[in-house]
């Protein structure tokens, strides 16, 4: 279940950005999660809200952003998106949906990256800045 630990990790993240930013509360956090990880994004909503109980985060608004696979082929030079329905999560193969080549190269979706935070500052942090 890697889906406990990326969330495990992701509320860690925020809380230490959070905290470097002088925030009193986390808004919105907007993570981008690519097809290739084989995460499942109600999984992770799910253990983001668990996890965020009790903390800064508790009560954010968390918008996943699934980032599709891309592409490039040696064999062809086709570039582009490919269909991920049906990969195998334990052994996922890529094809080149053009030649059905397998020599290619993932430009995207392995990514699993928080991508924006929204935080509220104290009114005396923001008279500060």
């Amino acid at each position: 279940m890697h889906e406990l630990s990326m969330a495990d990790a992701i509320v860690k993240t925020v809380i230490d950005a959070a905290e470097k930013n002088d925030a009193i509360e986390v808004l919105e956090v907007t993570v981008e999660i690519g097809k290739m990880t084989l995460l499942n994004p109600e999984q992770i909503k799910f253990m983001l809200d668990v996890l965020s109980e009790d903390t800064i985060l508790a009560g954010a608004t968390f918008i996943l952003e699934e980032i599709p696979i891309e592409i490039e082929c040696g064999s062809c030079g086709y570039k582009g998106e490919i269909d991920s329905e049906g990969l195998d999560e334990y052994t996922p193969i890529l094809i080149c949906p053009k030649c059905e080549g397998h020599e290619i190269s993932i430009i995207a979706g392995r990514e699993c990256n928080v991508k924006n935070i929204k935080i509220e500052k104290s009114d005396e942090d923001a008279q500060d800045s």
